[in-house]
């Protein structure tokens, strides 16, 4: 077992999700698969270079492609996140949100617009260039349990119910699934009365401190400040740290893929490695 491999643990929890066709032509081994795709996520490199022991490049790039179009990795994501739920590993005392900029690589650009699903294919131009930004939530454990991508210029505060919206993780039995944390902690970027206004139709607590002009404007008018829990907001970095070892592969931390389809399943790949039981082989 190599490094970015998965491990037998973590592959028997996914197997039963990607089980082969009754009918047609034997397919390559699954996991060989599933291991060359997590090589070219780690890495970063061209799909071309992809090594001898993980089969034909072109194989594993159309398995790739054909489960990134059929929903299969945000079926597995949700599948482990129900199974880390079903045994009381997701802390829904408290989820984080913030997002981070992705710089694009000069070769993800120029995406043919026709019949494309994603405006813009989720690029934009910043300060930075051409940028991708991630929009993510993560749960008291600094696990990703939902995201949406955008171009890099788009503002935070404007992806924020979207991002609320994708948390569902569903029950071990039939029922509503769950999406409703206790509280919500996020930096200024997110402090708008729109905001605060969902979160209190939705019974979340939130840990969100108020902008020097909201202050002031609050003061002006003889309102009182709004309370924040600074015990929970200084647990805000957890979203950070969970960038962070999102970034550590390297087709996430710079983009080179020119459709965001292709883009987004790598980034739903990166968090389905964080929720299971053992990510990698320690083995070089």
């Amino acid at each position: 077992m190599r490094r970015h491999e998965l491990t037998d643990e973590s592959w028997a929890l996914i197997a039963p999700l990607l089980a082969p066709g009754r009918m047609g032509r034997p397919v390559r081994d699954r996991r060989q698969v599933v291991n060359g795709i997590l090589w070219k996520l780690s890495t970063g490199a061209a799909w071309r270079d992809l090594p001898e022991r993980y089969g034909p490049w072109k194989t594993v790039y159309e398995r790739f492609r054909c489960w990134s179009a059929d929903g299969t990795w945000d079926r597995l994501l949700a599948y482990v996140q129900q199974h880390s739920d079903a045994v009381g590993q997701v802390d829904w005392t408290l989820v984080c949100v913030d997002s981070t900029t992705v710089r694009a690589h000069q070769h993800a650009a120029g995406a043919r617009k026709g019949g494309q699903a994603w405006p813009g294919e989720a690029i934009g131009r910043s300060r930075g260039g051409l940028t991708t930004k991630i929009h993510l939530a993560c749960d008291g454990k600094g696990r990703p349990l939902a995201f949406t991508l955008t171009a890099g210029n788009v503002n935070d505060c404007t992806q924020f119910e979207a991002v609320m919206a994708g948390i569902r993780v569903n029950g071990p039995g039939p029922g509503r699934p769950r999406t409703r944390p206790e509280r919500v902690a996020a930096d200024k970027g997110y402090s708008s009365r729109r905001i605060r206004a969902y979160l209190r139709r939705r019974g979340i607590k939130s840990a969100i401190p108020e902008r020097l002009d909201q202050i002031n404007g609050r003061l002006s008018r003889g309102e009182s400040l709004c309370h924040l829990d600074r015990a929970a907001y200084r647990r805000r970095n957890l979203v950070e740290r969970c960038f962070n070892k999102l970034k550590q592969n390297k087709a996430l931390a710079t983009r080179y893929d020119k459709r965001a389809r292709h883009y987004q399943a790598l980034v739903t790949l990166a968090c389905l490695r964080l929720w299971l039981p053992t990510d990698i082989a320690d083995t070089p």
